[in-house]
């Protein structure tokens, strides 16, 4: 089981599935929406996620993509893809200890910022894993 939370405290989740699909996306709507170069996310079954304190508020950011964060500080916490019921993204960092889950791999590399380089042996997708590896060190 891994725990985590928002900035200020106000919202706290508790994961007990285990972790897949973690990642580290370059795609321009994740950047914005927490205003990082880059954002890691791994997955869980929508089930092994439960909140512990406080409710997160929910953005529509795109039709069947829902975004949630917390309402008093910002801090963005899930991502979840009507494509997808079963599972939902968690904000690696938004964990207590965000080393417990590190990144896999790199989706979205097609819009990654050219001044952000990052020197690991990650597998890099142009969009998804679905579409082919850029580049696999």
């Amino acid at each position: 089981m891994m725990q985590g939370g928002c900035f200020c405290g106000a919202v706290r989740y508790l994961v007990t599935d285990t972790p897949f699909n973690s990642t580290l996306c370059h795609c321009s709507m994740c950047r914005r929406a927490t205003g990082a170069p880059a954002v890691a996310w791994f997955s869980v079954k929508r089930a092994g996620l439960r909140y512990t304190m406080g409710k997160p508020a929910t953005y529509h950011s795109s039709p069947g993509i829902s975004r949630r964060f917390c309402a008093d500080c910002g801090t963005q916490l899930a991502f979840e893809d009507e494509r997808w019921p079963e599972e939902l993204d968690i904000t690696t960092a938004s964990l207590d200890d965000p080393e417990l889950v590190p990144p896999g791999d790199h989706i979205f590399m097609q819009s990654h910022l050219r001044w952000l380089q990052l020197a690991d042996a990650l597998p890099r997708y142009v969009r998804t894993r679905k579409e082919g590896v850029v580049h696999a060190p």
